[in-house]
């Protein structure tokens, strides 16, 4: 399943900027807050033919989401084409032209837009599936990742500043170990830098979340921090877990690229059956935990600041027999967490489990 290589960085830049017009040849680019990969780019297009590629899935997600715009009956605006490219295009030119409190009320539109075609379009929530875009083509099944990907990468080609963050802590202040993925748009104003944020996460019935706690990047590095929401369900601040120190809006951005690319592969090592789940056959088997351990250690090699792909891909180690290369892993991970600014309960506990079980000489 995973023979194939990575397109080497280098290639990647190259075709960003030389890349011929494609079915959905990308317009003039919208200055983003993180990494640009707005529906028809060539960023876009690799995650979606690398999900192909895995899968073993022919055609392109172009195709689908083409036609899915059109089946739908989902469309953006009142004088939509019916072609989904020409009515982002249409809305990033309306949106450009737009000022103030006008200019703010399309972007709020044009997510819950986003939100609302995401879910009529891909109907069904898969855990184990739906993070790969070919199986949302392949099955109609959708999850966090895939969601915030696709949404971000339309807002972006509709003219606005997007991405997507790691949550950590939901709506009811109930922590994971960065367990959910959300869109965030960052709206206009007038004043330097931008205005507010506002998460959009099609995993919720209403457009507009208030998550407590998510990974935002900040300074060239990654940041656990709490959001101070606005009563139009805005962000206006964020305060640094652990630190307690402020940031505005401003200071912080989505995800980077190598972040999501590493996501993508977190969740297929997560997910592989047989593997660190146990997924599709009931419980882990040495082939499926070995999958695993490779798209994990992808994952970590992607981006070596993910600290989720490091601690889980020290489970794996660990339940392979591989008792210092886990323990490394985990040491590895609780440093990365440490410096973001929170560590998720369950990390020290793996780490005194498996110091136990090794006799202590780990």
């Amino acid at each position: 399943m995973i023979s194939y290589s990575r397109r080497p960085l280098s290639l990647t830049l190259a075709l960003l900027v030389l890349a011929p017009a494609t079915l959905a040849a990308a317009p003039a680019v919208t200055p983003q807050i993180g990494p640009n990969f707005q529906y028809g780019s060539a960023a876009f297009d690799e995650v979606a033919q690398t999900s192909y590629k895995t899968v073993g899935l022919s055609g392109t997600f172009n195709d689908w989401i083409t036609s899915a715009y059109q089946k739908t009956g989902v469309t953006l605006g009142d004088a939509s084409a019916g072609n989904l490219t020409a009515d982002l295009d249409a809305r990033a030119a309306a949106i450009q032209a737009a000022t103030g409190a006008a200019r703010v009320k399309l972007e709020r539109d044009t997510a819950a837009w986003a939100h609302r075609f995401v879910k009529k379009s891909i109907p069904k929530f898969s855990l184990e599936r739906g993070f790969e875009l070919a199986n949302v083509v392949k099955t109609g099944e959708r999850q966090c990742l895939a969601q915030s990907f696709i949404i971000s990468g339309l807002l972006q080609r509709a003219g606005m500043q997007a991405g997507a963050v790691m949550v950590w802590s939901n709506p009811q202040g109930q922590q994971s170990n960065l367990g959910h993925v959300v869109s965030v748009v960052r709206l206009s104003s007038s004043d330097v830098g931008g205005g507010n944020d506002l998460l959009v996460d099609a995993s919720d019935p209403t457009p507009f979340m208030h998550h407590q706690g998510l990974l935002v990047h900040t300074g060239g590095k990654y940041a656990f921090v709490k959001p101070t929401y606005e009563a139009d369900d805005t962000i206006s601040g964020y305060t640094v877990a652990g630190s307690g120190s402020r940031l505005s809006v401003k200071d912080t951005g989505p995800l980077t690229l190598s972040y999501l690319h590493s996501q993508f592969d977190y969740y297929r090592g997560e997910r592989a059956i047989g593997g660190f789940m146990g997924t599709g056959v009931g419980k882990a088997t040495p082939a499926g935990l070995k999958q695993s351990a490779l798209y994990l250690t992808r994952a970590v090699g992607e981006d070596p600041q993910n600290a989720l792909a490091s601690f889980v891909l020290g489970h794996v180690l660990a339940r392979q027999g591989q008792t210092e290369q886990a323990m490394a892993q985990y040491r590895k991970a609780n440093a990365l967490y440490l410096a973001q600014g929170h560590v998720p309960a369950g990390v020290e506990a793996a780490i005194t489990a498996l110091s136990k079980a090794a006799g202590g000489k780990s």
